[in-house]
Order: structure tokens, then sequence, then C-alpha cells
């Protein structure tokens, strides 16, 4: 049952444990566009921009959502678009077996925030693997591979 002792860990939870996850998965698009030469755009939250270092933006409410557009692929081919869309969602499931491997050898100990850390990492993978598109349509990256696959591109509403 959630009561307001719990109030602590959702806070710790949504703005510590969801940005990181946000920031592994971010990462994945991040160094699959960069091994295939892209210029990348990396953008972690939503709202106005606190922080501006080179392509690397961190905006007001970072705890809300990330985004990675990249450009000018070196090797511009179907499948490395597919891999780039999906390497957020490997990265966040590398992340998950390396921390469990780690609880398992002993290194870490069990905790809630472990817990947590899985637990936003499996969602994350989910939800972004589901194809469809955002409100304001942004595609998941289940929908910019569908896009990839079926047309051959993925049009990004950033640009």
């Amino acid at each position: 049952m959630f009561t307001l002792n719990d109030m602590w860990m959702f806070f710790l939870a949504f703005f510590l444990t969801l940005p990181i996850v946000t920031f592994i998965h971010e990462a994945g698009h991040v160094l699959s566009a960069r091994v295939f030469g892209a210029k990348i755009k990396f953008i972690l939250g939503t709202g106005k921009t606190l922080l501006h270092v080179g392509p690397v933006e961190i905006r007001r409410l970072y705890f809300m959502e990330g985004w990675c557009q990249y450009q000018d692929l070196t090797y511009d081919k179907k499948w490395v678009h597919v891999l780039i869309y999906i390497s957020g969602s490997m990265f966040n499931l590398t992340a998950i077996l390396f921390v469990n491997s780690l609880i398992f050898s002993g290194v870490f100990q069990p905790s809630i925030f472990f817990y947590q850390f899985v637990y936003f990492s499996v969602y994350y993978i989910f939800f972004s693997l589901f194809p469809f598109r955002t409100g304001d349509g942004k595609p998941s990256d289940g929908q910019a591979i569908f896009d990839v696959i079926k047309y051959g591109t993925s049009k990004d509403p950033l640009d």
C-alpha cells in the first residue's frame, strides 16, 4: 500500500531513476548514430533549455522525456536506421542485465533503487518499441522502425 512515508521514494524514482533510465536509452541512440558518422542532437527533457553544451541540451523538465535527433549518416542504409532506433532499447536491456548480474554476484545489494531502475527500464523498452505517434507527431522508436522498413525513411518532426 502506498502511504505518505513512500513519497520520498516516489520523488527519488521520478527525479533520479527515471532520468537515468532515459539517459541510458538516449545514449544508445547517440552511440549508434555516432558509429555511423551522424551528427546528433541529444535532448534530455522538455520545456525551456537549462544547459546547452555542444549537441547536448538539458531542459527544465529533465525527467519527462528524451530525444536523439541525427542527420548526415556516413553509411546511410535502412538497416543502419533500424539499428539506431533499436539501440536505445538494447542499451536499456543491457543495463538491466548488467545490474542484475552485479546483484547476483554480490557486488550490489538488492534495493528498491535497483528494483525501480529495472521496472522503469522495462517500461521504457516496451513503450519505445510499441509503434505509435505522440500527440505532437513524434514517432516512437517502434513507429520509426516500421516507417523505415515500410517507406525507407522515417520523418522526424523536429526537422
